[in-house]
């Protein structure tokens, strides 16, 4: 018979603890800042590598999806091996299908799947911490508020690093441990898939414990979950729940349906589909879920390398907008102990920041495309001059002596 369990209040506790120190003087805060200083130099560097290196990526990448776009064939039978594709880049839909089904002989569970992941959770004490600073009496003055709850989590939450342990104190270790078994064989109609390609396959779903008996007498089966627990309505630091989930179907399930399909653009060697190294530099080991043209295939390649460069961009652009602030707050240091003056010196900072970020970002993104496309790398470095030049068109002119 199945049972749900649920969680029963919070057992959520609280406790303050407020700390104290001297307010730093001017030259402390200046060796703070100089070590800041030095952060930001790595980061700023590390934003043109990043920035620079991208692009290269982005491009070489796209020239080797439309070189694998006019490249692969598409095979007439996923059944028959043809010699005739040897070495060459080919297209290919169909059924997962595995040589045997993956076991967890410890709850009695069986599934005919590419892969099989047990996840074990122990219910145990967490530690949430939220500060805040203040300055009184000349002091800086930091009031923390920690606080305590139960949850069910699939790492051990080490106590020994609590403010306060006792009361709150976890097991060192689970008693059962998560893991995730793979098929060792894994083909689409007469071809096998790669190791590559294998792990490509990571949509993984809950799988229902509605058709199994309790495994043992200490474990109690709730909803879709196993408990190693008294009471799991109400379970104690130190209990266990355990779920699993498939991904890759591999086989016609009377509860979970038919075998998963995957479209596969790889290379043929006999009968294995292994990566395909394109003239770009580039390597090509697509899988995708469902039976999708070599078309839609790489509509997707390219919507996903659009995503990725677009991504690195903006990462490469906040690397450098940081590096220039922790490079230039030695500014705002200086100026720390006059209140009015310091606020206009944080604002014109950012905006400098802003501007400048943007400037070296184009014009490195510029530096990336020159190889390629240089038509557009003059036009991005002609671009890079605009944030400077906004920023001087709102500086007001000075007057005429």
């Amino acid at each position: 018979m199945s049972r749900n369990f649920s969680d029963t209040g919070s057992s959520r506790k609280e406790h303050v603890k407020i700390t104290s120190e001297p307010k730093p003087g001017f030259l402390e805060k200046l060796s703070e800042t100089s070590a800041g200083m030095l952060i930001g130099l790595v980061t700023f560097l590390l934003a043109f590598y990043l920035l620079f290196t991208n692009e290269g990526r982005a491009l070489r990448t796209a020239k080797s999806l439309d070189e694998g776009l006019s490249l692969v064939v598409p095979l007439d039978s996923i059944h028959s091996i043809s010699q005739q594709n040897e070495g060459r880049l080919v297209h290919l839909a169909g059924a997962l299908s595995t040589s045997k089904p993956l076991f967890d002989p410890s709850y009695g569970l069986s599934i005919q799947a590419v892969k099989l992941k047990r996840k074990v959770e122990m219910y145990q004490w967490v530690e949430y911490e939220d500060s805040k600073e203040y300055e009184e009496n000349g002091e800086i003055k930091k009031e923390t508020k920690y606080s305590y709850d139960t949850e069910w989590k699939s790492e051990v939450v080490n106590s020994r690093n609590f403010d306060r342990e006792i009361g709150h104190k976890n097991p060192s270790a689970m008693a059962v441990e998560s893991f995730t078994a793979v098929s060792p064989n894994v083909q689409v109609g007469s071809f096998v898939l790669s190791k590559g390609l294998v792990d490509k396959i990571d949509d993984f779903k809950q799988l229902s414990l509605s058709h199994l008996e309790d495994p043992h007498a200490d474990v109690t089966r709730g909803g879709d979950y196993f408990y190693h627990s008294d009471n799991p309505r109400r379970p104690e630091v130190g209990d266990l729940r355990v779920s699993f989930f498939y991904a890759g179907l591999s086989g016609d399930d009377p509860r979970l349906g038919s075998a998963d399909k995957v479209t596969v653009i790889a290379r043929q060697r006999g009968d294995q589909l292994i990566p395909y190294h394109t003239k770009s530099g580039d390597v090509l080991e697509i899988l995708y879920p469902g039976d999708l043209s070599a078309e839609e295939v790489f509509q997707k390649e390219h919507e996903s390398n659009t995503m990725k460069t677009w991504a690195l961009r903006v990462a490469g652009w906040l690397s450098m907008f940081v590096g220039i602030s922790l490079m230039t707050r030695i500014f705002y240091t200086l100026v720390d102990w006059f209140p009015v003056v310091r606020e206009l010196v944080s604002v014109g900072l950012k905006a400098f920041a802003v501007c400048v970020a943007s400037s070296l970002s184009l014009l490195t993104i510029s530096a990336g495309w020159l190889f390629y496309r240089p038509l557009w790398a003059l036009l991005l470095a002609l671009l890079s001059a605009v944030p400077i030049l906004v920023a001087r068109s709102r500086v007001p002119p000075k007057k005429q002596q």
